[in-house]
């Protein structure tokens, strides 16, 4: 799906150089940075959300195995 963004232009400038100096188009750059940048957003909430369950006086989960 094509969109359009909007961003200073010493970072699009540092972008283009960065894809370029990988092999990889602008596009898949973007596409590879907003990925990282959800798994890790994702990681976080998790994190969030377990301290939460252990701030709340819950022994942590025993293994199984």
């Amino acid at each position: 799906m094509k969109t359009a963004i909007s961003m200073d232009d010493g970072l699009l400038q540092e972008a283009d150089e960065t894809a370029h100096r990988l092999g990889l188009s602008r596009s898949r750059l973007f596409a590879l940075a907003v990925g990282d940048f959800l798994q890790r957003h994702r990681r976080e909430q998790m994190l969030r959300q377990l301290n939460e369950v252990y701030a709340g006086g819950m022994e942590p989960a025993k293994r199984l195995y």
